[in-house]
């Protein structure tokens, strides 16, 4: 069942939203052609298209993540890891010699919110990139203003994939890295009917058509697909519908706090892993314990970074984690996946010898970094990146544990142009 709401409210909303991005984004343009007060290459030279300030021994980065709101229980964690890379960086002697002056501000669970506080960003503080964003949402208000303004925005979590931006690097998974790994091992385990769960906005919409797709072609039914506002708290109306349709597993890409109720629901119903397992793409160890650990034991997760991941790299990461902000903290995929989009930006930097967009998007292509989820490599065509796929499985020690890995990275492939099954779906 897929349930579709249409009301002239929604619609006036909608259109209250664009408005306020193209203001936004007319803002950014206008701060940017005529902000160019300042140099942004290492060197000093001006640049027409930034206002960034590299004359002195320091150089702004912003950080964008929602503090407050929804999403808070995810996004106050990549924040965290974004401090810490930054902190490591300055302590390592920065960026082509100049430390990070961090500018961070909360886009507060709302896409318009994200879009104004990124023209802050670029055109007030003049910073020499952004980090941050979560939800797709947030990412499609802030597309725009990063296009307009040709600044750098380096987005942390995984994605529906069927985009590329030349001013957005990618650095969470896109479709071909998560959610085609995790229907392919739904596959081999011999689940024949799924049952789609997801809020209701850009991702999990995007996403549930690429699984409809893929089901199709793979002999999978999909025995229902339901929808629910983020921030969404009572699941009783549509676990019910899970439990009434019998499915084999569930394709969960609700994201935020609504996890908690969704799976005390799901348990309450009698519903168990064993019987009817569900699949998450947005619950990572962080979100674990909010949901709590005895309404999530051995269910199904799809990422790229697990805590659980023993390499030396991860040792580093998570040890120095834990010093920072306290041995009972955890670490997760889109964390982790921030922390790393901040040392290949600087890697990119250096690579380049300048903090000049046009100059580190060129250089982009090819540069790598030993990340606490393995070697990932840039893809300077479409500015994502190979990353290796995981499925793990929630244990009683809160922690998720791999259960499937595709052994090496997968080379992004966002608009599924090697699917057969996808052909299409990007138009």
């Amino acid at each position: 069942m897929h349930r579709v709401v249409h009301s002239a409210t929604s619609l006036m909303k909608g259109l209250i939203v664009q408005k306020k991005i193209l203001v936004l984004c007319a803002v950014a343009l206008v701060a940017t052609a005529c902000g160019s007060r300042v140099d942004d290459t290492a060197g000093g030279t001006a640049s027409a298209s930034s206002c960034v300030d590299t004359s002195g021994a320091s150089v702004k980065v912003g950080f964008l993540n929602s503090l407050s709101g929804t999403m808070a229980i995810s996004e106050k964690t990549v924040h965290d890891a974004l401090q810490l890379g930054a902190e490591q960086i300055n302590a390592a002697g920065g960026v082509l010699g100049k430390k990070l002056t961090v500018v961070s501000e909360d886009g507060a669970s709302e896409p318009t919110v994200f879009a104004e506080k990124a023209t802050k960003l670029i055109s007030s503080d003049c910073t020499a990139a952004v980090f941050g964003g979560w939800t797709s949402s947030s990412r499609k208000a802030m597309l725009p203003v990063f296009e307009g303004a040709n600044a750098l925005l380096f987005y942390p979590v995984q994605y529906e994939g069927l985009e590329a931006s030349p001013n957005i690097f990618y650095t969470g998974a896109t479709t071909n890295q998560q959610i085609v790994p995790a229907l392919d091992y739904l596959k081999e385990k011999g689940i024949k009917s799924i049952f789609l769960v997801g809020s209701d906005y850009v991702f999990p919409r995007t996403a549930n058509k690429i699984i409809q797709a893929y089901a199709k072609a793979n002999g999978i039914e999909v025995k229902g697909e339901e929808y629910a506002p983020l921030g969404h708290t009572d699941f009783a109306t549509i676990v019910n519908k899970v439990k009434a349709a019998g499915a084999s597993a569930v394709f969960n890409t609700l994201n935020g706090d609504s996890n908690v109720a969704f799976f005390k629901e799901y348990r309450n119903a009698g519903l168990t892993a064993s019987a009817m397992p569900v699949v998450s793409v947005s619950i990572a160890e962080e979100e674990v314990s909010g949901v709590g650990v005895d309404n999530l034991v051995g269910q199904l997760t799809a990422w790229n970074y697990y805590q659980t991941i023993d390499s030396p790299a991860n040792k580093a990461f998570t040890t120095a984690f834990k010093a920072k902000y306290g041995e009972k903290r955890v670490t997760s995929d889109p964390m982790e996946a921030a922390y790393t989009s901040l040392f290949l930006w600087k890697a990119m930097v250096e690579k380049a010898n300048s903090f000049q967009p046009n100059d580190v998007k060129k250089a982009a292509g090819g540069v790598s970094y030993d990340a606490p989820e393995g070697k990932v490599t840039v893809d300077g065509e479409n500015h994502h990146i190979a990353k290796t796929a995981l499925i793990g499985k929630v244990g009683t020690d809160g922690l998720i544990h791999t259960e499937w890995s595709s052994g090496k990275p997968i080379e992004p492939d966002p608009f599924l142009k090697g699917y057969d099954w996808g052909k299409g779906l990007s138009s």
